[in-house]
Parts: structure tokens; C-alpha cells; sequence
């Protein structure tokens, strides 16, 4: 398969573009500076400039660009930059897609998404047909996901990947929080009752596989592990996987006084199940947190 890639370049991109060329496939990876080898194309999406020549042929597109929503301490710039770096790539990927005739299009766009579509949903479970949530990174998923709708109306199958918490210790929810665990001085987030919708990063790999093969899945696809846990279970769990203590809870205001408006997404309860996956037929290999979690300590 010919895969054009956006956002190859980071923390999951880069494990999914060698999984794929791996597998076999031609990946094709969009940069933003001039091009260094063949398998090279490059775009500016920040001006939603893709000359539609470049996915001309492709089978399929894959856009993982966006700036980490972790990296830094949220203010207006960077909420803006957070938000922007989704939609324009995602913009600038559709209408290149639908400027195509209807014979060079590729197959399928699987662009992505986030859980933080679903807002704060406390202790309820909710599957792809819940609507959109209230508050910041909700409704950056809205104007996310609606950017695709050029692709989708030239009749190209869009799946949108509702990406949770991959486990991995080199990045994501887990390298930050391996040295305090370490240093015996960590513990729950604020009340600890938080939901967290982690999945393992082999089952996430598995699960885009998957969904790249499987032309009969469109929409929305919660990419999330089946069994949800609260922070408290998460660091209890983590904390028996290293041999340490978590007795040292983070008070509310002192992640607010830390992360400015980030805390406010560290502290929201998503309780998302798979849906979709599940009913597809997707099999885990990490079904569990415990197992997940070796996992991403020891790979």
C-alpha cells in the first residue's frame, strides 16, 4: 500500500511510519523543510499549501500532525497554536484530496482525533455516538474533525482516530511521570476519581493497522483500551509495576499553579470504551492495564 503521512516526525507517528514500512508499505512522509530523501514530500499546511499532485496515487493518507497538547504550559499563544497545527493540516490534507479527480484520490483518510472530544464525562461511559463535550480541547476536536468533511464529501472513507493515552516510556502520559514514581515522591492527581483512557502503544500500532485495512469502518473510532481505569488505579498500578511508593497526592490548585490551563484537561474524567474496534472485531493484546503497562516499561 502507498501511505502519504503527516506528522511522521513525532512521538506516535514515528513508531506507526516504521510499523508500516515495516509491513511492507511505501510511506511517504510530508515535511515541512525542503525534502531530504525520495520518500520526502514538501507542504506548508500553516498556509494550507499541498499541491494535490503530491497525494496523487496514494492508497492512503494518514495526518498525525499537531502540537503536543503535554509539552508546554497552555496560554492563549499556545491554545492557539494547539488548535491550529490540528485543523490547518487537516484542512490543507481534504481539499487537496477533494481537488483530485475522482480516480487519483487515495481510498481512505484516517486523520487524527482525540478523546478530548468527549468533554468531562465523570463516571458515564460513552461510546462514538456520544456528541461533543464542553470545554477547550472539545472543542478543538469539533472544528478537528469537521475539517476532514471535504475529503468525505468527494466519497473518500475518513476515520477519525479518537486517540486516548498510548503507553510508552519514552513519551506521552508515561515519561514524565517515571522519575517522580522512581523518586518515591508521586502519586493520584487531584481527587484521584479521574477517568483515564489509556490503551497500550502495540494495540494502538495494531489498531490504526487494522483500521487501515479494514474499508467497511468509517467515522469516529475511540482508539482507547476496553477496560478505562481512575487515576488512583492507574497510579496504584504503576507504582507496583516499579517497586515504589505512591503515597504523595498532587493537590488541585498546585497542577493549576504548574500546568496553567492544562490542569483543568489532567483533571477531566473520560470514561470512553471502544465502540466501534470492538465491534469490528479488533482483538487486544494488552486488554488489561497491568499488562499494558509492562509492556511499556520493558519495549
Amino acid at each position: 500500500m502507498r501511505i502519504l503521512m503527516a506528522g511522521a516526525s513525532g512521538f506516535l507517528g514515528t513508531r506507526l511510519a516504521d510499523r508500516l514500512s515495516a509491513d511492507g508499505h511505501q510511506v511517504t512522509r510530508l515535511v515541512r523543510r525542503p525534502p531530504r530523501t525520495p520518500a520526502e514530500r514538501r507542504w506548508n499546511p500553516a498556509a494550507a499549501q499541498l499541491d494535490p499532485a503530491v497525494v496523487a496515487g496514494a492508497d492512503a493518507v494518514l495526518n498525525l500532525g499537531g502540537a503536543g497538547v503535554g509539552d508546554k504550559r497552555w496560554d492563549d499563544r499556545y491554545r492557539q497554536l494547539i488548535r491550529s497545527s490540528r485543523v490547518d493540516t487537516t484542512t490543507a490534507l481534504a481539499s487537496a484530496i477533494a481537488a483530485l479527480p475522482p480516480g487519483d484520490r487515495p481510498g481512505a483518510l484516517l486523520n487524527s482525533s482525540a478523546v478530548g472530544w468527549y468533554g468531562n464525562t465523570g463516571d458515564r461511559v460513552v461510546e462514538e455516538d456520544a456528541p461533543a463535550g464542553e470545554g477547550f480541547l472539545a472543542d478543538v476536536c469539533r472544528v478537528w474533525e469537521a475539517a476532514t468533511r471535504p475529503a468525505e464529501d468527494a466519497g473518500v472513507r475518513v476515520v477519525r482516530l479518537r486517540t486516548g493515552l498510548p503507553l510508552h516510556r519514552d513519551g506521552g502520559l508515561l515519561k514524565p511521570q517515571l522519575l517522580p514514581f522512581r523518586l518515591g515522591i508521586a502519586g493520584r492527581l487531584g481527587s484521584g476519581r479521574q477517568w483515564l483512557p489509556w490503551i497500550s502503544m502495540t494495540d494502538w500500532l495494531d489498531a490504526v493497522r487494522f483500521l487501515l485495512a479494514r474499508d467497511d469502518v468509517a467515522g469516529p473510532v475511540n482508539v482507547v483500551g476496553p477496560a478505562p481505569v481512575t487515576n488512583a488505579e492507574f497510579t496504584r498500578e504503576l507504582a507496583r509495576q516499579l517497586h515504589r511508593p505512591a503515597v504523595v497526592p498532587i493537590p488541585a490548585l498546585a497542577l493549576k499553579l504548574a500546568l496553567g490551563g492544562f490542569a483543568h484537561e489532567a483533571l477531566t474524567s473520560t470514561r470512553v470504551l471502544p465502540g466501534v474496534l470492538t465491534g469490528a472485531g479488533f482483538t487486544y493484546r494488552h486488554p488489561d492495564l497491568a499488562g499494558a503497562l509492562r509492556a511499556a516499561l520493558t519495549n
